[in-house]
């Protein structure tokens, strides 16, 4: 068992969602959209190694690279277009 927990949803409502976004915004052309957009996973763990885990865990099938920004925090992003899918590992201390 993973010493790290991610804080994901249910897949299928996730997708509808978006879903239903695209389609509301395709509708509905006098809507704003914003410049860029970012989707992120979450990955809880009470140390850095397992975050970097979890992480790791989460950024291998987008085909990214983790990056350790510091302070115990660990990031993986993929573009598509601009919008980002990414995954972060936050610090315990850091969490609310």
């Amino acid at each position: 068992m993973p010493n790290y927990v991610i804080r994901s949803g249910d897949r299928a409502t996730f997708l509808a969602g978006l879903r239903e976004l695209v389609d509301f915004l395709t509708a509905n052309p006098a809507v704003a959209v914003p410049r860029h957009a970012s989707v992120v996973v979450l990955v809880d763990a009470s140390d850095s190694a397992a975050r970097l885990d979890g992480v790791e865990f989460v950024a291998a099938p987008l085909g990214v690279p983790v990056e350790d920004i510091g302070r115990g925090y660990f990031d993986a992003r993929r573009d598509f277009g601009p919008i980002s899918y990414g995954v972060v590992g936050i610090p315990p201390e850091e969490r609310q």
